[in-house]
């Protein structure tokens, strides 16, 4: 099996998708029980997305300016302006945050860990409802 093609499961993945009964027995049935996801994906045209149980947010990749490193606000790695872009996310009608990511963000999460993920998240969520009024 090629690299490219190579994935890695987990023993929870390999007992819920061989052996469903012995899955249920061992984890139980409710989907609720399980930890809510957290995660930042790469999406389209560089942008990002921030997933933390249902709640979702969009960061979009902002011009490069200037030459100097960035800081990540995520693993909190100095790194060149190749390697790191500012995002912006809209998370009220009226607010507006800047983050600064690493552009390679599955070292990045790594570095930063659960407990990086969910200081992110904590500045991001709740995002206000933009409802016109």
């Amino acid at each position: 099996m090629s690299d490219a093609h190579r994935r890695d499961h987990s023993v929870r993945d390999l007992l819920r998708e061989l052996f469903p009964d012995t899955h249920r027995e061992l984890f139980g049935q409710d989907p609720a029980a399980a930890p809510p996801t957290l995660g930042l994906y790469p999406g389209a045209d560089g942008r990002l997305a921030l997933v933390h149980g249902d709640q979702l947010a969009e960061f979009t990749p902002l011009d490069p300016r200037g030459n100097k490193a960035l800081h990540c606000d995520l693993c909190h790695y100095t790194r060149s302006r190749s390697e790191a872009a500012v995002y912006r996310v809209h998370v009220g009608r009226r607010l507006t945050r800047y983050v600064t990511l690493c552009v390679a963000t599955e070292g990045c999460q790594k570095r930063a860990g659960t407990r990086g993920l969910e200081t992110l998240a904590d500045r991001i969520f709740p995002i206000e409802p933009v409802t016109l009024e």
